[in-house]
């Protein structure tokens, strides 16, 4: 190694060498220093600037995730809303074959039963009338005026009676009697 060194200083004398070589190293030194102080200096800048653009980046992140996070939930959402829509549909068939009456044919059912009861209730208000003015003219007819004396007959008012009105529980009472 020696030979390269005095090939490299070419005319140098070995204490010319020497000096040159400890000043290279005190150079090197010195630069070495000199990058460290540099890096305390600017260290904790760079890492200010660091954090920062790591937030930027967390911020970023964040916000790509939860856009896919709200778009895989839409689609769980969607998903489940079949799944639901899909088990509805087989227990209302599994009750239509055991003849469990459904929600709507109970309601179509309780509906009619109304109207229905609407009708009896007119039906019987409007025979009770009649036979209320009829009645008197039968019992007069029927009195024999020779063995009586003239009595006029008053006939007692007819009160019709009232139909109870039927509401959707009775309907399904009486169809459970009947099973």
């Amino acid at each position: 190694m020696g030979k390269k060194l005095k090939a490299l200083a070419g005319g140098l004398t070995e204490n010319q060498l020497a000096l040159t070589v400890k000043d290279s190293a005190q150079q090197i030194w010195l630069a070495g220093l000199g990058a460290f102080a540099k890096a305390q200096e600017e260290g904790s800048k760079v890492f200010e600037a660091l954090v920062k653009e790591g937030e930027t980046i967390q911020a970023r992140t964040r916000k790509m995730t939860d856009e896919k996070i709200a778009v895989v939930a839409g689609k769980a959402a969607g998903t489940w809303d079949r799944l639901e829509q899909v088990f509805e549909d087989r227990v209302a068939r599994a009750l239509s074959s055991l003849g469990v009456p459904s929600k709507k044919d109970i309601d179509k059912l309780s509906k009619r039963v109304v109207e229905l009861t609407a009708v009896v209730q007119s039906l019987t208000e409007s025979k009770a009338a009649p036979k209320a003015a009829a009645k008197p003219a039968v019992k007069a007819a029927a009195v024999k005026p020779a063995a009586k004396p003239a009595v006029k007959a008053v006939a007692k008012p007819v009160v019709p009676k009232a139909v109870p009105s039927v509401t959707p529980a009775d309907v399904l009472k009486n169809i459970a009697n009947n099973n």
